[in-house]
């Protein structure tokens, strides 16, 4: 198991020593971290390279009590309890768990604090401090029964509805359909053991009027702009008579701009491929509605624009969350929320919606979503365009062909609408680490030869095959942003004799790109340029490399194979 949010492996050697020189400032980081994010385990006794302890480790009785003490000593706010356990070939580890800090923010007991993010644990910014402690109330929002609200004054069309969804849900196991009404809607916690309402309940069975008297109810606008962005129609769901799914299938229904499309030529046929795909207006609707701060003020706001999409969701992203790693992290604000929206079929599994409307938008051939963090709000952004139509036919021919998974969709989509990436391009497109993490990713696209590399580790670069292009008859335009190595350096040794002769003519670096192609990676020009002047075929006036032109040597006359 790789490590993750909520699971790291440790080496018995930090317990070399007496419990006096023990590394307690890293076990203490670890246990902290994992306290202020979600919870976790910390396994004792399992190298990072590998998946099983030593089979013949043993582990002394007393390490868990003495490390339960040792970490209760210096910090605050984290609760853990320690098991020793044996694995399937015989050794021994130490499983940590570390719980949740709900209701208050884990820290050293010298003032440190950290989070988990990934697999890794992070110091948290001062800026971050405050957000870290505000969201403690929104982590415990849904278990709350404020309102005080019975079962018996539920709504009575929407509970019933509620529970005939769970008990036909392939989501929701057949111990738990069991359950008779009350049981099934505490075990979602929609009710305490009184059988009082939770605001969770409140928001998904309660009337209107209780539903309005929750601090900051769920509430959706939508504005349709025009092209000078002026409004050209509102609509609103602000009364509090819908619960969550509820609103979805509002906002999914009522507005007729979801119904348009594109249509794509397809042979003798036109394909239609819509504006706006319900899988990914359903699925960013359940996020924002799932992921949102119920103790923060503001609605939901869905702005349609000629040209693009937006959804406004207010709150800022949860600590340790980024718009550059969002593809990744599992952070549920919500959880029960969360897992009641899983368990309907509303939403994906924790984390895996951005990876689902990723799949979707590419394999239409448009441009993932943008995701950005403003002062009070996060904002997704769904570009309309498709980028090149032909691309639709080819991931769905190759799918057809290979069943590929999603990830290795998601990357064929990728690597097709660029013409090529590199491993670094690559990785920070997807978030991930080069090397074992993005082969993860690429799969079987590389063993059945669909995409083929060249070079090596950040410089490799990842294409479709011409082949598989060929057989799939894709009718994309050719180009240059893969062309080899050695003809590139033609092509800029071409450029440089035809339009920087000499050192009183040079030619600069934006000239030549922009006569070469300009899709051409600026950093694989850059390469090309600095083969030749090692070569002494050209030189540069500036900083090699950086700035300044180009020009031939004199003590080596120009010789192309072009001509």
């Amino acid at each position: 198991m790789e490590e993750n949010t909520t699971y790291d492996k440790k080496s018995l050697l930090s317990f070399a020593a007496e419990p006096a020189k023990w590394d307690w400032d890293k076990i203490v980081k670890h246990c902290v971290a994992f306290a202020n994010a979600r919870g976790g385990e910390l396994v004792f006794g399992i190298e990072d390279d590998q998946e099983l302890p030593p089979p013949n480790q043993r582990i002394p009785e007393d390490l868990g009590e003495k490390l339960q003490k040792g970490i209760g000593n210096r910090s605050l706010n984290v609760a853990v309890a320690a098991q020793k356990k044996t694995a399937q070939n015989g050794g021994d580890t130490l499983v940590l768990r570390v719980f949740h800090s709900r209701q208050s923010v884990a820290a050293t007991s010298d003032g440190r604090y950290f989070m988990r993010v990934s697999d890794e644990s992070k110091p948290v910014m001062p800026d971050e401090l405050v957000r870290l402690a505000g969201e403690r109330d929104a982590y415990v929002w849904e278990l709350q029964t404020t309102a005080r609200v019975p079962y018996a004054n539920a709504n009575a069309m929407q509970r019933v509805k509620l529970l005939q969804d769970l008990r036909a849900s392939k989501r929701v196991s057949d111990f738990i359909k069991e359950k008779d009404d009350v049981e099934l809607l505490q075990h979602f916690s929609l009710l305490d053991e009184n059988q009082t309402m939770t605001n969770l309940g409140i928001l998904w069975i309660g009337e209107q009027q209780d539903r309005k008297r929750l601090l900051y109810p769920p509430a959706i606008q939508f504005i349709k702009y025009d092209a000078r962005e002026q409004k050209v129609s509102k609509k609103t769901w602000t009364d509090g008579f819908l619960n969550p799914k509820e609103l979805i299938e509002a906002v999914w229904k009522d507005i007729p701009d979801w119904m348009e499309y594109t249509e794509i030529p397809n042979g003798l046929f036109r394909d239609t491929v819509p504006h706006y795909d319900e899988v990914v207006v359903r699925e960013l609707l359940a996020n924002a509605l799932v992921h949102r701060p119920y103790t923060t003020r503001g609605d939901i706001f869905i702005n349609l624009y000629p040209d693009h999409l937006e959804i406004h969701n207010p709150g800022l992203l949860p600590i340790g969350v980024t718009p550059h790693n969002i593809l990744h992290q599992r952070v549920a604000r919500n959880r029960h929320l969360a897992e009641l929206f899983y368990a309907l079929g509303l939403m994906e599994k924790e984390g895996s919606g951005y990876d689902t409307i990723y799949e979707v938008l590419l394999s239409q051939a448009r441009q993932v979503p943008e995701v950005r963090e403003e002062y009070d709000r996060v904002v997704v952004s769904v570009d309309r365009r498709i980028i090149r139509p032909e691309i639709i036919d080819l991931i769905a021919r190759v799918d057809a062909s290979y069943q590929l998974t999603q990830r290795e969709r998601i990357s064929l989509g990728m690597i097709a609408q660029h013409g090529s990436l590199t491993a670094l391009e690559f990785a920070r497109l997807l978030a991930v680490e080069e090397g074992t993490r993005l082969r993860s990713w690429i799969g079987k696209l590389m063993d059945e030869e669909i995409v083929l590399s060249r070079g090596r580790t950040r410089a490799t670069e990842y294409r479709v095959n011409p082949k598989i292009l060929r057989a799939q008859d894709f009718k994309g335009p050719t180009t240059l942003k893969a062309i080899a190595p050695h003809r590139l350096r033609e092509l800029a040794l071409e450029d440089v004799s035809t339009h920087g002769p000499n050192a009183s003519r040079p030619t600069a670096f934006g000239e030549i790109h922009a006569r070469v192609g300009k899709e051409i990676p600026a950093s694989k020009l850059r390469s090309a340029l600095n083969a030749l002047i090692t070569a002494n075929q050209i030189k540069s006036t500036g900083k090699r490399g950086r700035g300044g032109g180009y020009y031939l040597c004199e003590s080596a006359p120009y010789k192309s194979s072009l001509t």
